[in-house]
């Protein structure tokens, strides 16, 4: 791949014309917001003038609600050899174009599994896509060539190729980011008028749960007009967990011992339940999810701090496999929480502690 348009300039289509350029290819860049195109192009994501002929690839990165459109008039002005879009549900707009009685053997339809909760040029790195997911959605009319110049894109947007059919893809999504978005989204919501005396006592769970929830609502009407019904029988589902589980606790107010047991007994199917569904989410570089051993240490919030206790990590020859911060109310100060191999744990531990940090214990 030379030459590449990509149609959208927005957190997608800038982070992967920034993924291009950075590995040679020339990209040219299109906007219905022409100052978004030029704030792209300022970035070093490419070109906004429009290309003297076909480009090799065009990548459409619009709404869903309009990836058909820009796709049917990219495709009668002929701008490319190949077309992608990287909107995040795939079978509608595949029906659209369908619809409309093109030829799509030079259409491919893909959807990078990453984001995120800022949007627009700005919010754009080149290796947004690195080591996540890319599906791809290939049929019996896609042409070889198509579907190549597809895997070459990703591979240098450094992501992983997944293969996958389109309904298939947004029944997937459905369950893996739209309605858990949702979810994320309705318990935020009851932050919004609880009395601050109660959101000063958030932490970091109530962050982890409720951290997608700052997206940018327009960009999810979007996503969520597309895909409405994966997602609403999903909710369905959660609906239904989420009576039987208020039906539990009410037991475990009653005063009979039997039906506290039974309440009891409710409440630990469903967490149970959800030790089964998380113990599935695949861990580091997609690989099963590891069992990290904690190694919780004291920070103050100066600047280097993070530097410096990833520095002594790194002297003691300890691979910290993740990381959180966890802020502590009212101080400038947190733990950071280092998670590394159970093996490495107690040496981690003791080289910190020489120097001079101090653990949870």
């Amino acid at each position: 791949m030379r030459t590449a348009l990509v149609i959208g300039t927005g957190l997608i289509g800038t982070s992967a014309a920034l993924a291009l350029a950075s590995r040679g290819v020339t990209v040219h860049l299109a906007d219905h917001d022409p100052q978004q195109a030029r704030t792209a192009a300022a970035l070093g994501a490419g070109t906004d003038e429009e290309p003297e002929g076909p480009v090799d690839l065009c990548v459409v990165a619009v709404p869903p609600a309009h990836v058909a459109g820009e796709l049917a008039e990219a495709m009668r002005r002929q701008v490319a050899r190949a077309y992608i879009d990287v909107a995040s549900v795939k079978g509608g707009p595949r029906r659209e174009l369908e619809a409309l009685g093109l030829d799509l053997t030079p259409y491919i339809g893909t959807h990078p599994m990453s984001g995120r909760e800022r949007s627009g040029p700005l919010a754009a790195t080149a290796d947004l896509f690195e080591g996540r997911p890319w599906v791809l959605t290939p049929t019996r009319d896609t042409d070889t060539e198509v579907l190549n110049l597809a895997l070459e894109l990703v591979a240098l947007c450094r992501a992983v190729p997944v293969v996958m059919d389109a309904d298939a893809h947004d029944r997937a999504v459905a369950l893996v980011s739209h309605m858990p978005h949702l979810v994320s989204s309705m318990v935020a919501a009851r932050l919004e008028n609880a009395e601050e005396a109660a959101v000063r006592l958030c932490g970091q769970g109530i962050r982890d749960v409720t951290r997608i929830a700052a997206s940018d609502p327009r960009m999810w009407i979007d996503i969520l007009s597309a895909n409405p019904g994966p997602v609403a029988d999903l909710l369905s589902a959660v609906a239904g967990d989420l009576e039987q589980t208020v039906a539990a606790l009410r037991s475990l107010q009653s005063s009979d011992d039997a039906k506290r047991r039974e309440g009891a007994d409710g409440v630990e199917t469903m967490l149970r339940r959800g030790n089964a569904g998380q113990s599935r989410v695949p861990g580091k570089h997609g690989a099963a999810p590891a069992a990290y051993e904690i190694v919780a240490v004291l920070i103050s919030d100066q600047p280097g701090e993070l530097a410096r206790i990833f520095a002594d990590a790194g002297a003691a020859g300890v691979n910290v496999e993740d990381v959180r911060i966890e802020h502590a109310t009212g101080q400038q100060a947190g733990f950071v929480q280092l998670m590394v191999q159970p093996a490495a744990a107690p040496k981690l531990a003791a080289a910190l502690r020489e120097r001079g940090w101090a653990m949870r214990q």
